[in-house]
């Protein structure tokens, strides 16, 4: 019983692409080789996007799916597998697109409504599958549809609100699906219609004004707005100029507003009725004449100086029966100062504002526009100082000057003077400020200010200010007397000088290690300084430097030199006598070795001499002497000795004391270390030698 799969495979009658409402069959073939003479049956299952649609066990090598009604919802990948025995085999997919949509059905909640109500509407799609789009059409009358789309990925239905305006009077509503298919759309056709009346919940209000529709100023001028309602329920009637709420009124079906008419009354007035979502609204324009123009309010002066006379005077040009009263505008709120054409007074500083003129004719009151009254007090004499302090500048640097006036009525100018050349003039209320970015040696005092204001008493001027110009020490240098080496325990001097720099300057001597350390630090009025250091060490050589600076704070450093301080002359004398005398001491010693060891040669000589004759006797002694066994005795040879010595010795004496004395060089080459200082060179002895006949 052995088969085999050829291959599996898929295909769709009449075709891949089939109409909404068509049959529609999806058949799986598996071509498979067998032996014969037995049996195999077989597992199809056919699969939809990966879902199972179908499944059957036959013999055939054929399974068929029928779809008797094809709709959209069957569009889409179909594939099939088939299992025999232990063997399965997957066919290629085919995809499938049922074309077209089944129609949609609309329904409405209600077909006679009021304008601002809500209309629900359901549009259902019942042999379809989601996700789908609905799409709902509004037509109203002698217009073009309004439409509104939702998708819908859970139910095959959809429902929307449609809120009922102003005007509308017969609606007509229908909807459609449509779905993506292979990235294109499968649109259904539309739905049934369905017709919805609209009925106004009130009629659009009606705007009038008595007595008529022209007013002057100072008439009575009264609104009317009025409309008819289906239902006094939740109905608002409000009139209104500008965008600004006059008056309003609720549950009522007319308002009524009274005013004095002004020139502010003339424009444009709306009534508006409101009830739920529904609004109407009326306009109406609105004429007011002039009774009378604005008064105007003069001065005799706007800019005064303290203690001096101020008269307004108010006036209407054209008109002359109208009641006057002068007032000064305050934040605070406007002070009315008296009920007259003219006001006459003595002005302080407090004085100074804005005031104005009202005119009143029957009952209508108009302002002028305010004029400004600048009262002035006069400036003190201003004070000129340095910002910062001290009336002092480092040289480059920026000079910045302050020039303040106490006293007087701002606005302020401030003039800056430098010298007799005018730098600078600001306005300010009580202070400005100067900044002299240029500054040099020459620039020594003649700094002052004045200020003024609009005061009569004019020009005040500052004390000179003399700031002083420090210039910044320059180019430090540092030597020393002696210089390079100095002798141990001698004094040295060290100049620490400057080629210039404004005094006093502070001079400061250090000596580099790894911390540097401060020898010696003096603040002069000079432009050099002198350090005596007495008694140098050896621990004094090292590298020296000095660092200078003033009240500019800039340091500025000399080169380093470089002191050695080596062994005093004196010492060297010492030192070099002490060795001379220690290799004097050293050949003495040598020479007497040397003398000590030949005279013991020259001793040895004449007493193997003497020897040998106390020998000879001896033996003739012993020949002509009888044996008396084993003592002998040897007083002839001492005798013999003493004799030969004594002759030796006298016959040397005239000799040695009459020796000459003569002087030789001895070099000494090598001496013992542990006995004298190692010397290098040749070191020269003088030692006495007397000859002798010997």
């Amino acid at each position: 019983q052995v088969f085999t799969f050829n291959s599996v495979g898929i295909k769709v009658r009449p075709s891949e692409t089939v109409r909404n409402g068509a049959p529609m069959s999806v058949i799986c073939h598996a071509d498979i080789s067998k032996s014969p003479n037995f049996q195999l049956q077989h597992n199809f299952t056919i699969f939809k996007d990966n879902k199972v649609v179908f499944m059957t066990v036959s013999d055939k090598e054929d399974a068929r799916y029928e779809i008797p009604v094809a709709k959209s919802s069957d569009t889409g990948e179909y594939k099939c597998t088939v299992k025999a025995g232990k063997k399965i085999q997957r066919s290629n997919p085919v995809f499938v697109w049922v074309k077209g949509m089944t129609k949609p059905i609309l329904t409405v909640d209600r077909k006679d409504v009021l304008e601002g109500e809500i209309v629900e509407l359901r549009c259902e799609l019942p042999e379809e599958e989601p996700p789908l789009y609905f799409c709902f059409r509004k037509t109203k009358t002698n217009s073009t549809p309004q439409q509104k789309c939702n998708e819908e990925r859970q139910r095959n239905f959809s429902v929307v609100e449609s809120v009922v305006e102003e005007k509308d009077d017969i609606l007509k509503f229908d909807c459609f699906g449509k779905r993506t298919v292979n990235f294109s759309w499968d649109i259904s056709e539309y739905s049934n219609t369905a017709l919805v009346t609209v009925r106004e919940p009130f009629i659009k209000p009606t705007l009038i004004t008595k007595p008529s529709r022209n007013f002057t100023e100072g008439d009575q001028i009264q609104f009317e707005c009025s409309t008819a309602v289906v239902q006094m329920h939740d109905i608002e009637i409000i009139l209104q100029k500008n965008k600004t709420i006059l008056k309003s009124v609720q549950d009522k079906k007319s308002l009524k507003y009274s005013t004095v008419a002004t020139l502010e009354h003339s424009g444009e007035y709306v009534c508006k009725v409101e009830q739920g979502r529904t609004s109407k609204t009326t306009k109406l324009n609105v004429v007011v004449s002039e009774l009378f123009p604005k008064p105007t309010v003069a001065a005799s002066m706007t800019k005064l100086d303290e203690n001096e006379v101020l008269t307004l005077r108010c006036s209407i040009n054209g008109f002359q029966a109208a009641n006057f009263s002068i007032v000064q505008k305050n934040a605070n709120g406007d002070i009315p100062l008296k009920n007259s054409e003219t006001l006459t007074m003595r002005v302080s500083v407090n004085d100074s504002g804005s005031y104005t003129c009202r005119a009143a004719v029957k009952g209508i009151v108009k302002e002028s526009k305010p004029v400004r009254i600048n009262v002035y007090a006069p400036v003190s004499k201003p004070t000129l100082s340095v910002v910062g302090g001290l009336p002092e500048v480092v040289l480059g640097k920026p000079l910045q000057l302050i020039c303040h006036s106490v006293m007087g009525t701002p606005p302020k100018t401030f003039i800056f003077y430098k010298g007799n050349n005018t730098k600078k003039t600001v306005t300010n209320d009580t202070y400005a400020v100067f900044l002299d970015e240029n500054t040099r040696p020459s620039d020594e005092g003649g700094y002052s200010c004045a200020a003024r204001n609009n005061h009569s008493s004019g020009l005040k001027t500052s004390d000179t200010l003399n700031v002083t110009v420090i210039v910044p020490v320059r180019d430090a240098s540092l030597g020393s007397v002696p210089y390079g080496e100095v002798e141990d325990g001698s004094d040295t001097a060290f100049l620490c000088s400057v080629k210039e720099g404004t005094l006093p300057i502070l001079f400061r001597i250090f000596r580099k290690t790894d911390h540097d350390v401060l020898l010696y630090e003096k603040s002069e009025h000079a432009d050099r300084i002198l350090w005596h250091k007495k008694t140098m060490k050896r621990q004094d050589t090292g590298t020296y430097y000095c660092m200078a600076s003033n009240r500019a704070n800039m340091d500025v450093t000399s080169h380093p030199i470089t002191i050695s301080v080596i062994l005093a002359a004196w010492k060297k004398g010492v030192i070099a006598a002490l060795v001379l005398i220690t290799i004097a001491g050293a050949a003495a010693l040598a020479l007497w070795w040397f003398l000590r060891k030949k005279k013991k040669a020259k001793g040895s000589s004449v007493e193997m001499s003497g020897s040998a004759l106390a020998a000879n006797l001896t033996s003739e002694k012993l020949t002509r002497q009888p044996n008396d066994g084993d003592y002998f005795s040897g007083s002839g040879y001492i005798e013999d000795s003493e004799n030969h010595m004594k002759s030796t010795g006298e016959s040397k004496g005239p000799d040695l004391e009459s020796a000459e004395v003569e002087y030789t060089e001895v070099e000494v080459s090598a001496l013992d270390p542990h006995r004298a200082p190692v010397q290098k060179g040749t070191e020269t002895v003088y030692s006495e030698i007397r000859k002798a006949n010997n």
